[in-house]
């Protein structure tokens, strides 16, 4: 670490989280989320379990960042990412019970 590089004083982290808000981690946490759940949907990493805990964890907390106030515009951008991976989880359930034919 260089000199002028310290690690931060229990004060300054006390006021880099008085200045955070739950909804801007929560907002972060669901973006991560939804990057996941879409990546287990696909055939490299095919986790429908997980894709399933994913749209179910948007679904959860969508009204309650409505009801926090967070800006309508980004709720339905979440809503609609949750859309498009339940279309995703559908198609990777639908080929999961297709049978495989070997050429």
């Amino acid at each position: 670490m260089a000199e002028s590089e310290h690690a931060p004083t229990e004060e300054e982290l006390r006021e880099a989280l008085d200045r955070l808000a739950v909804a801007d981690i929560l907002l972060n946490a669901l973006s991560a989320t939804a990057s996941l759940g879409f990546r287990r949907v696909s055939a490299e990493a095919r986790d429908l379990q997980q894709a399933r805990l994913a749209i179910e964890s948007l679904r959860a907390l969508e009204p309650v960042l409505r009801e926090g106030g967070v800006d309508d515009a980004i709720v339905r951008d979440l809503e609609q990412a949750r859309a498009n991976l339940q279309l995703a989880y559908a198609q990777a359930v639908a080929e999961s019970s297709e049978p495989h034919t070997s050429e």
